[in-house]
């Protein structure tokens, strides 16, 4: 008799598979593969994220303790380590990268309307990089000092929803300025970034583009103030000017004026001071922007703390960002479950019940609305108290 789905199957009923075809196609994914597709790779290693599977000879331990239930997981082949290390090596990680980047176009629409902590309908990114330490005679592709090992995954968050809308992952020696040159600027957004990003002919570049940013200026950075605006010093606010770079080339890379705000944050004491190319919002918005920023390292913190990405199942350039595209595409997959059925609770609450849930075969979207809240979490009125 027909019980239901597995918890892992209705959750994969989300992906596109269509759209998972046509990426493996483009690639030559599956070119004289007889068996372990590479849909199998991917089910195996989504598994191993959401289970927080620490191994490949984890991951072949569970599945083969389940294999009368891996058919219904999806899983058309019998999983093995030595399989899946070689289809982490050899299939190309441009696949699930490109994956990822489809399942982010469905995302993104679903939290247009996500509300933002600063009242603005324009769509505001924010730009940072992480890096990810490496043992170097383990990982001799990814140089980063002379006796380490790192790669950097340079993200670009919406923070409308916490979706990261471009992520590029290179070794450790990569300046993150760099990744600059790979952003396509959106007219009408704002791109929220810290002073490792400060460079003046890049930032024309957005500027040229129709694109609004906000950065940190750094200390030694020379100008020349045209006018001074007033403001509201109860606010914390010291100054609202209009600027041009006086230096020996900034002012050939951005001729352009510029607005520097200056803040002293009373919570903190500290003094910031922000550049931006946006004249029209208010000064104490524009602070506001930037202190959004820290969104973008909480979602660093966030995908180390729960998705495999810090420990590796394989060693080679290719099963390290094969592993990577796949947790990104689990975490907007979960996002997006999220948000098609509705669910109060956050993607950590959501995380934790799949890692216990996966074979299991109640409904999806009751088996994530009973997440239990502070009110329903009280003691039956029958239960007898051990101690009183």
């Amino acid at each position: 008799m027909n019980q239901g789905k597995l918890v892992f199957a209705q959750l994969m009923q989300h992906l596109p598979l269509t759209t998972f075809r046509r990426c493996v196609a483009r690639y030559q994914g599956e070119h004289k593969v007889k068996s372990f597709s590479c849909l199998d790779q991917f089910l195996s290693m989504a598994f191993a994220q959401l289970t927080y599977r620490e191994s490949l000879r984890d991951i072949e331990a569970c599945l083969r303790a389940q294999r009368s239930k891996l058919y219904h997981l999806g899983i058309r082949s019998a999983v093995a380590r030595n399989t899946l290390a070689n289809a982490n090596a050899v299939r190309s990680w441009r696949i699930y990268a490109d994956f990822a980047q489809s399942l982010i176009g469905i995302a993104r629409p679903l939290y247009a309307d996500e509300p933002f902590a600063v009242d603005l309908k324009d769509t505001v990114y924010a730009l940072d990089t992480t890096t990810i330490d490496l043992c170097l005679s383990v990982f001799p592709w990814a140089p980063y000092q002379s006796t380490k090992a790192a790669i950097r995954l340079h993200t670009l968050l919406d923070l409308r929803g916490n979706i990261p809308t471009f992520i590029h992952i290179s070794d450790g020696k990569l300046n993150e300025v760099n990744v600059l040159d790979q952003l396509i600027p959106e007219p009408g957004a704002f791109y929220i970034m810290d002073r490792g990003f400060h460079d003046f002919a890049r930032l024309h570049r957005f500027h040229q583009a129709g694109s609004f940013f906000v950065t940190r200026a750094k200390s030694n950075t020379q100008i020349k103030r045209r006018y001074s605006h007033p403001i509201d010093r109860s606010t914390g606010l010291i100054c609202d000017q209009t600027i041009l770079l006086s230096g020996v080339h900034s002012p050939l890379y951005y001729p352009a004026p510029l607005r520097r705000v200056r803040f002293k944050d009373p919570a903190t004491a500290k003094t910031l001071v922000f550049l931006t190319n946006n004249f029209t919002l208010p000064a104490l918005t524009i602070t506001q922007l930037y202190r959004c920023r820290w969104q973008v390292e909480l979602f660093f913190k966030w995908i180390k703390q729960h998705l495999r990405i810090k420990a590796f199942f394989g060693t080679t350039e290719n099963a390290v960002k094969s592993q990577i595209w796949i947790a990104v595409s689990v975490y907007v997959l979960v996002a997006i479950v999220k948000k098609r059925l509705a669910l109060s609770a956050t993607l950590y609450e959501l995380l934790q019940i799949l890692s216990l849930t996966m074979f299991e075969r109640l409904p999806l979207d009751q088996l994530l609305a009973q997440f239990p809240t502070a009110e329903n979490e009280r003691y039956p009125t029958k239960q007898l108290f051990l101690f009183e």
